[in-house]
């Protein structure tokens, strides 16, 4: 018990925490500012995460209709982002059991995904048109990076999204993930690993 006061002693210190806090005791102007703060990072790490526009923006509104319905409850036991992002990765792992079939349809034929053309054919049509002595411009560089990153896992993909993107830490992302700080550390070593050998060939 007392290990753990220091940590929770910090989680206070949290301006965010504070202002969830705030909202937890009637404050609906604090957790408007949580919303005005988190809701487009939390929606591109989700469009990251599904590929999907309008899934991660529907799926941005449930996160924070249910950290509202849910403040009542709410106890400073890790920082407001890493409990946000929890709720986040669970309702995305959801929709990605549940909706598997729809998502496949909306990359079929003709329609383009988040990466433009279907990500196989766009590496492809990518992969052909570099020369050896070729240096890729900023825009095809983003791109590559996009697709590199869709052949991540699922778990991997997170992973990578909340320490590069949130720069959270990896008991940060133990915490939300609900995995080991050790193995939130394999995780992001594997999925180093893989993007490095997928963007090799390119540069």
């Amino acid at each position: 018990m007392v290990k753990s006061e220091p940590a929770l002693s910090q989680y206070l210190h949290d301006p965010d925490v504070q202002l969830m806090l705030r909202a937890k005791r009637g404050d609906d102007a604090a957790f408007s500012q949580l919303v005005e703060r988190y809701q487009d990072r939390l929606v591109a790490v989700l469009f990251h995460l599904l590929g999907n526009q309008e899934a991660a923006e529907d799926l941005g509104q449930e996160v924070f209709l249910r950290i509202y319905r849910n403040r009542s409850k709410y106890e400073a036991k890790a920082k407001f982002s890493t409990w946000m992002f929890h709720i986040a990765n669970n309702l995305a792992s959801n929709w990605r059991r549940d909706g598997a079939r729809r998502r496949e349809a909306s990359l079929a034929g003709s329609d383009s995904g988040p990466l433009g053309a279907r990500p196989q054919e766009q590496l492809l049509a990518e992969k052909s048109a570099l020369m050896p002595a070729r240096v890729l411009d900023r825009n095809e560089t983003q791109s590559l990076v996009r697709a590199a990153l869709e052949s991540l896992s699922d778990r991997q993909k997170m992973a990578v999204l909340l320490h590069k993107f949130e720069q959270m830490s990896y008991i940060d992302i133990a915490a939300t993930m609900d995995l080991s700080p050790q193995a939130v550390k394999s995780l992001l070593s594997r999925a180093r690993e893989n993007l490095r050998a997928y963007l090799e060939p390119f540069f």
